[in-house]
């Protein structure tokens, strides 16, 4: 049997539900919220979502995931020379381009050239023939391939030369 987009949307939120409000095996009103939860950074907080799919399933991912996707991979070098595969991971993304130059000359999103990106946004530098692109975190700084010739965090759009500019971060 097949799930439709709205079924699984369903059986997603009410799992989810659950989740959210189970207590522990065995634990007590009092025990069922541990007080060692590490509480995440402000900058993974959502702050945007786009659907994605696979297969008939739909999954999500938002703009702190895919960020939390590239620092969970800090320091990798995996990725080196395939900067538009990583953000495509990162995002889950079902749109595949051969390379971050011919991303950011698609007509796959509106092309910004002023502004802060904001956080999920995939930024673009025009660094060779096939260009770079890393994810926006939001606060003028990225998350990208290369950075130190690893995945990495660079504090500033200038980290790289000849910024392009930036289109919305999505899982399409």
């Amino acid at each position: 049997m097949r799930f439709t987009k709205m079924t699984a949307a369903v059986v997603g939120l009410l799992g989810a539900a659950l989740i959210s409000t189970a207590a522990p095996a065995g634990a007590t009103g009092a025990e069922a919220f541990s007080q060692d939860v590490e509480i995440a950074q402000p900058w993974l907080e959502d702050t945007a979502t786009a659907p994605a799919l696979d297969g008939d399933i739909t999954i999500q991912q938002t703009a702190a995931g895919a960020i939390k996707w590239m620092s969970d991979r800090r320091g990798s070098t995996a990725y080196e020379g395939y900067c538009e595969r990583a953000v495509r991971l990162a995002w889950a993304r079902q749109t595949h381009h051969a390379s971050a130059i011919e991303h950011w000359r698609s007509s796959d999103g509106a092309r910004h050239t002023t502004g802060t990106p904001p956080k999920g946004a995939f930024v673009f530098w025009n660094t060779s023939q096939y260009g770079h692109v890393g994810i926006a975190d939001g606060a003028g700084g990225f998350w990208s391939t290369s950075v130190g010739g690893k995945i990495g965090h660079g504090s500033s759009l200038g980290y790289f030369r000849n910024y392009l500019g930036w289109k919305y971060g999505n899982s399409n």
